[in-house]
């Protein structure tokens, strides 16, 4: 048993109220949250939080972990430029141990950020799982299906499989997008949910361009044609939804669609801003992604929830638009819920214990005038001094604790990157 105590707990149960409780935690799980009590159990640990926050770890809701040997190295290109002459033909060179080796550098960037989970789209699941396991990180997988799949069915056994692979791995249904997979395939999709009855995910309205060619081929929107499909008839997921008319929000709206907010990848790649405020307004799920590293090129919640804020706030032109308390619930609790994670969406008893330290006793927060708000407008990765995922600690005070050093993973990247690029 580990206990947290002499801190501020952020919950999020009842909203942003902090209170002084102390939370317990017992193998994966959170036993206790509450006052002091006697007698006190035995504890393996004890930690004196001397004031730091303990809350919910930060959801990465959409990324694409492996794609961090692809970081920095084609930027300021042009968005079909940088896709068809660097990302794409690198992506050709990928094996399984070199998506093992970056996805274990993202990793690593997870923890700092205190992310204690991600919603995953890539390729060699295998590896990627391997990777997840041995460091000890939560990740859920979605399924990409596209038009390039020599099977498509592929998608059935491995929702089946990574769903029982082990408690730290999640698989959710899954198509890279309208625009590469065919209506049949899309279709076949819609009968595995309505089989599984399980939410499905896909990206959807990133950019201006994907959205006006699919209503010259459809006649509609990209959620439109998705709705006629009966794909979100048990829920699901939008990565990027940057392009959504009002009737597509009513459908988000109608069948419980998560919109997946990538405010940094959209901003660099020149996607545009998702319609975050008219979305809240409609009490639509959101949640915060960073995307992947090619396109961001961070791992960094505390970016993307500084960027969700205020972009909202220009493109309004409102400086009251989109509070940073609902911001941060979106990159903890929305980013939980949107990816089925809902033991792990609050710090309470029975749940798991997936949970961060924020360090206030750096400079970037004092005074303390306003704890929540100031970890959005003012909090940095500087800030997390400790993450834990299922009840262990991988990472504290700069240290990680992931089962192998952190220069043989670093070096076990860079030589798969030198290969990749010299190929």
């Amino acid at each position: 048993m580990i206990r947290f105590y002499n801190g501020r707990l952020l919950t999020m149960v009842n909203g942003v109220a902090i209170t002084g409780d102390e939370v317990w935690t017992d193998g994966d799980k959170i036993v206790y949250v509450g006052p002091y009590r006697s007698p006190m159990p035995s504890f393996e640990r004890e930690i004196n939080l001397d004031g730091n926050v303990l809350m919910p770890g930060f959801k990465n809701a959409h990324t694409h972990s492996a794609m961090t040997f692809l970081r920095s190295l084609a930027d300021d290109m042009p968005l079909q430029e940088w896709l068809y002459e660097q990302v794409f033909p690198r992506e050709e060179k990928l094996t399984a141990e070199a998506v093992y080796a970056f996805s274990k550098v993202a990793i690593l960037e997870y923890l700092t950020s205190g992310i204690t989970a991600n919603f995953d789209m890539y390729f060699f699941y295998d590896a990627f799982v391997k990777a997840n396991i041995e460091c000890g990180f939560r990740t859920v997988m979605c399924g990409s299906m596209n038009n390039f799949d020599p099977d498509p069915t592929q998608l059935e056994r491995d929702f089946v499989r990574f769903n029982q692979v082990h408690p730290l791995i999640g698989y959710r249904l899954g198509f890279h997008a309208e625009y590469t997979t065919s209506l049949d395939r899309m279709e076949y999709v819609a009968s595995l949910a309505d089989q599984y009855k399980v939410p499905v995910y896909t990206h959807s309205s990133e950019t201006r361009r994907e959205t006006e060619e699919c209503k010259k081929r459809y006649g509609k929107t990209p959620t439109e044609l998705l709705e006629s499909l009966n794909l979100f008839r048990y829920g699901g997921g939008g990565f990027h939804s940057v392009y959504l008319t009002e009737s597509d929000m009513d459908i988000y709206q109608k069948r419980g669609v998560f919109a997946i907010i990538n405010p940094g990848s959209n901003l660099k790649l020149a996607s545009g801003i998702a319609p975050v405020c008219k979305m809240m307004n409609k009490n639509i799920g959101l949640a915060i992604g960073t995307d992947g590293p090619a396109s961001n090129n961070a791992l960094d919640m505390f970016r993307e929830m500084y960027l969700v804020s205020v972009l909202q706030k220009l493109s309004n032109q409102d400086a009251s638009a989109c509070n940073g308390e609902k911001v941060l619930e979106m990159a903890t609790v929305g980013g939980a819920r949107a990816m089925g994670l809902h033991e792990c969406d609050t710090l309470q008893e029975g749940k798991q214990a997936d949970m961060i330290v924020i360090d206030m006793h750096r400079p970037n927060m004092q005074p303390i005038n306003h704890i929540t708000k100031n970890l959005v407008y003012s909090g940095s990765k500087d800030n997390v001094k400790l993450t834990m995922i299922a009840g262990k600690i991988l990472y504290e005070d700069g240290k990680f604790y992931v089962g192998e050093k952190v220069e043989d993973i670093y070096a076990r990247a860079n030589a798969w990157t030198r290969k990749i690029m010299e190929g």
